[in-house]
């Protein structure tokens, strides 16, 4: 299986910054994607960035040019860096992963692993 560690979320003014952090353990074969999904009070989720092995990113239209995705894939960790955070970021952060195990040699298919979320609240 795999764990996936998120830390770094918590209460920030309007034009503040967090970085989020979410780290992959496991019996992991490969990783393929890794990416942030945020859900707000009564809203459905949303991807926020995602970041394929194959260096695609992908950004929501509301974050571009404020939030950033990274990797360190020697840590199998992806980061968010959160700038000029508005009210509207809000939300219970998910960390999201897709990723292949190797059980004893044997290479499962790819499959979608999520954190158990970080709170952000914007506010002043």
């Amino acid at each position: 299986q795999v764990q996936l560690v998120e830390s770094g979320g918590g209460l920030v003014q309007p034009g503040g910054s967090l970085r989020l952090s979410c780290a992959a353990s496991g019996n992991i074969f490969a990783i393929y994607v890794m990416g942030w999904y945020r859900q707000a009070p009564g809203k459905q989720r949303e991807l926020v960035a995602s970041s394929t092995s194959g260096g695609t990113i992908m950004y929501s239209d509301s974050v571009k040019g404020r939030f950033t995705i990274s990797r360190d894939n020697a840590k199998n960790t992806v980061y968010l860096q959160m700038n000029s955070l508005k009210h509207e970021d809000t939300a219970v952060y998910y960390c999201n992963v897709g990723a292949s195990l190797d059980y004893g040699g044997e290479i499962s298919n790819e499959a979608v692993y999520w954190g158990q979320g970080t709170q952000v609240t914007v506010s002043s």
